[in-house]
Parts: structure tokens; sequence; C-alpha cells
């Protein structure tokens, strides 16, 4: 969906989030993440990604009005939200599907993610795990790419590097997490 949100939320995000450059091991290495990043959500929404745990940051403002959109859109109150702050066409995503066991409504089968892209557009590439199929998306100023029932059983996606993009670009995943088992007992 283009301009699902107004890119001029964009400053306001920056200001808010506190994105930082994590470190991930991926194949056995430790290593820096070509992007900054930073996890929030509703207190359980714990998310276990290359061997590292991130508990949630709250919800900051203006996120809380992407979210709110979401649910006002789709009929879905999306539990944590991962924020990726791509300074420029050298920082990147690779190929990767969010299939984590905690992921749902039912990981990896049916796992629900929705996409919003502010700033500067940057290529978005699906690759069929199984086929040559590849599907290739401009995603930016405010668009909306919700990814869900099998897709990511079925597909990788990443966003490469791209020399001529010199402008920043911000990418909210909102998902749904799995809540344990005592969380949901004490409702």
């Amino acid at each position: 969906m283009p301009a699902f949100v107004d890119d001029g939320w964009l400053p306001a995000l920056k200001h808010e989030l506190p994105l930082r450059q994590e470190s991930l091991v991926i194949c056995g290495r430790e290593i820096a993440t070509p992007r900054l990043t930073s996890w929030h959500g509703d207190p359980h929404a714990r998310y276990r990604y290359s061997g590292r745990t991130f508990a949630p940051t709250p919800w900051t403002p203006t996120l809380a009005r992407v979210r709110d959109r979401l649910v006002d859109a789709l009929g879905v109150r999306f539990d944590g939200v991962l924020a990726n702050w791509y300074r420029d066409g050298n920082d990147a995503m690779g190929w990767h599907s969010d299939d984590e066991a905690e992921l749902g409504p039912a990981a990896p089968h049916d796992v629900l993610v929705a996409s919003v892209s502010l700033g500067t557009p940057r290529r978005f590439v699906l690759r069929d795990k199984h086929g040559d199929e590849r599907i290739e998306l401009a995603l930016g100023g405010g668009d909306l790419l919700v990814m869900g029932g099998s897709t990511q059983r079925f597909y990788r996606h990443s966003v490469p590097r791209e020399r001529g993009a010199r402008a920043p670009r911000l990418n909210l995943t909102f998902r749904l997490l799995r809540r344990p088992a005592a969380a949901m007992s004490q409702q």
C-alpha cells in the first residue's frame, strides 16, 4: 500500500528511537549489523534471533501512532516492532526469513509481518526458497508491505546494498509474538 503513513513522520521517529549498531552471531561468527536498529514493544515482547535475545524498549509516541494505523487497516494489534535505520546505500540486510519460533500466529507456517518504510526508496527483494522466482519492490515514502501466511516459509527476503542511495531509509517491521504460557494465564 503506497504512502500508508506520512513520510513526514521520519524526523520524529529518528529523534525518538534509540538506534544503535548491534552485533549478532551469524554462521558462528559475531559481526556488527550493517544498519542501526532498535526493538520496541509490549512488556512480554522478547525477541530472539541470531544468537541474541532482545528485551523491548517501550513504544514511542510515533511508533504507537503507526501501530494504531495498522490496527485500523489490518485489524491486528502488533506487539513488537524492529526499527531498521539504513543510513545510505552501504547499509543492507542479507537474505533471511522471519521464521523464529516465537513469531505468530504459528511460526514457521503462519507468520504475520507488516513492514512500513519511510525515507528514500530502497530495493526490497523476495526470492523463492525452492525455485527461481524473484519479486523486487522499491519501498519508501511511507509504503506498507504485509507479509503473511506462509510467506516466511517459502521465501527469503533482503535489502541489498545500493550504490546510488545516498539518503536514509527507516524500515519498521511490526510483528506478532507468541506470549509465554505463564503470561497468558495471568490475563
